[in-house]
């Protein structure tokens, strides 16, 4: 009930947020000029090109500073993702050239050529945004053979434009305008720019398709299909083996309920001798119902970014409109985890139900936040642009003081007042029935690995390139092969997990509750394994910040997949289980 109240509110929001982010993405709402008028020209962060979360100010490097340096006012999406746009060394006027016009002179002191030398050496570029359009400049580079260090001191920009419009601006440097750094001396730069505007008959509408042309090349669309068809292969040969089982155990139900005098001889082994402990509420069933909640509301997060990614919010370089997404979307979809969990709790006999709501607030958001402080604290130490402004921090806090604690709480009001039994076609015995000895490989952690593995394998390919997009500079625009491949992996999560429930049942262990959790979210588990892997085997990057990041960040999200896959894990198990002692006659 209430996830069905919630769920058209939290689309509608969703609809006027696509709406918000399209027309906060620019600073002219139609993007035409007229000739002579200033184009709107932005500097953005600066950093390494091999630790993508190491970024800096564009003017914490000695480049000479504008007269009127008017910094634009960002989303919070933008914010969060480290942008700091500041308005460009020179301005930029539609239709007029500039050759080799020079922006400043400036005497580099010892301290200067020193900083630049080493954001050469490291590969340092800038980003800058020209209507609204990306691009890239490297600060300089390195004659290894000689060790020779050079920074560039003049820019070239061709812009393209369609009668009234910007099109596509492309940059390059001239080798030979550069400036020797080698040496700890004072050195007298020059910095000059060239602006070209040259006319194309390309579409106004179609001029970001650039942007994610490298992705979409013929091979990498091969190996997108290849990953879809495996998956769908898998979650064919699973539902077919499950159903297989299901099929022997309706067998073996219907055999004994029309041979009620078998039924009374025959003595009772595996599953059917445990009936009286299978439902048999398990323990920390606090714990276990904020799982189910918080996994439940990741779950409809995930879905409703899906939704604005298929629908096209997410084009590449709209900046930060997933960040903003997913807080405004954390935030509204609060209620469905409070409701889930407090619904469950009373349903399992739990009475502290305040508890256990605090303890649903807090399971996800308490180890974000405190890896959000820590690796604030680091971005601070470096002064990088990853450290958020008070007034940021001050507006997610309200976010959560304001929508997402009131919608949890209300959640929680109302899955109390729900009044809802748990449906358990069996009476639980008085005393627990023994469990006999089991061997190794139907222990938690062995089958923790073999229902993790498989679902993992089915998402490695797209989990390369979503590290890539995410740990690099790749661009992602397989929108529609991702959400194909989260519904098989969803699909395989539950098969999995219900085989093996049924083999635990078949031993005579009835502790399947947490076991189905645990087996569902193992995958999870898998995700933060291949972080380790991408960072040493398949990535540059380097340095303590960088390093705290991406593991730092990387355990929050896989500890969400753990819970949301959990979820699933366990809810499939349930339907099973009901399934099968359904069909059975338990005295």
């Amino acid at each position: 009930m209430m996830a069905e109240k919630i769920l058209p509110v939290t689309l509608f929001v969703s609809v006027l947020l696509v709406l918000s982010v399209d027309q906060a993405s620019s600073d002219e709402p139609d993007h035409r000029y007229r000739q002579g008028d200033q184009v709107p020209f932005y500097v953005n962060k600066v950093g390494p090109f091999h630790n993508p979360s190491e970024t800096y100010r564009y003017f914490d490097l000695p480049y000479c500073l504008p007269d009127r340096a008017k910094e634009k006012r960002l989303s919070l999406g933008e914010v969060l993702n480290g942008d700091r746009l500041v308005s460009g060394p020179f301005p930029i006027e539609f239709l007029r050239e500039r050759k080799s016009v020079p922006v400043c002179k400036k005497k580099l002191s010892k301290e200067d050529v020193a900083k630049f030398r080493a954001v050469v050496h490291e590969d340092y570029y800038y980003q800058m945004y020209f209507d609204d359009l990306p691009n890239w400049v490297f600060l300089g580079m390195v004659d290894k053979r000689q060790q020779r260090y050079y920074l560039f001191n003049h820019i070239h920009l061709n812009i393209y434009y369609n009668k009234d419009r910007v099109i596509e601006i492309t940059s390059h440097t001239h080798t030979n305008a550069v400036v020797e750094l080698t040496e700890d001396k004072e050195v007298d730069v020059e910095f000059l720019s060239t602006v070209e505007w040259n006319e194309t008959d390309f579409p106004f509408e179609k001029r970001m398709t650039k942007y994610s042309q490298s992705s979409s090349l013929p091979r990498h669309l091969e190996i997108h299909r290849n990953s879809v068809i495996n998956s769908c292969m898998a979650v064919l040969l699973l539902a077919g083996f499950l159903a297989a089982i299901l099929r022997i155990l309706n067998n073996d139900s219907v055999k004994y309920a029309n041979d009620e005098e078998l039924a009374a001889d025959q003595e009772e082994t595996g599953w059917k001798c445990i009936h009286g402990d299978v439902f048999r509420y398990p323990k920390h069933k606090s714990l276990f119902a904020a799982c189910l909640g918080s996994g439940t509301q990741l779950l409809t997060l995930t879905v409703f970014i899906f939704i604005l990614a298929l629908v096209g919010v997410f084009y590449p370089y709209n900046r930060g409109a997933l960040l903003t997404a997913l807080v405004v979307l954390y935030a509204l979809t609060s209620g469905i985890a409070g409701y889930t969990a407090t619904s469950f709790y009373c349903q399992l006999g739990g009475t502290n139900w305040v508890r256990n709501l605090l303890l649903t607030g807090c399971l996800f958001c308490g180890p974000l936040f405190l890896t959000f402080c820590f690796l604030n604290a680091v971005a601070v130490a470096y002064t990088a642009t990853a450290a958020l402004p008070l007034g940021t921090i001050v507006v997610i806090a309200l976010i959560w003081t304001l929508v997402s604690s009131p919608l949890l709480v209300l959640g929680g009001i109302i899955g109390k007042n729900s009044k809802a039994e748990f449906q358990a076609p069996c009476r639980t015995a008085e005393y627990p029935r023994e469990i006999p000895p089991l061997r190794w490989y139907r222990q938690t952690i062995p089958q923790m690995a073999i229902a993790g593995f498989l679902p993992f394998i089915l998402i490695q390919t797209e989990l390369y390139y979503i590290f890539a997009s995410v740990w690099g500079h790749r661009i992602y625009t397989f929108y529609s092969f991702l959400f194909i491949i989260f519904i098989t992996l969803l699909i395989v999560t539950a098969l999995i997990t219900a085989t093996l429930t049924h083999l635990q049942l078949a031993a005579e262990d009835h502790r399947w509750w947490w076991r189905s959790f645990l087996c569902g979210g193992s995958t999870g588990l898998f995700i933060y394994a291949y972080c380790f892997y991408y960072y040493y085997a398949l990535s540059d990057m380097s340095g303590f910040m960088q390093t705290s990041f991406i593991f730092g960040y990387m355990a929050c999200i896989s500890f969400g997949c753990f819970l949301m896959l959990g979820t699933v894990g366990y809810l499939a198990a349930l339907r099973f289980v009901r399934h099968v002692y359904g069909s059975i006659k338990c005295e």
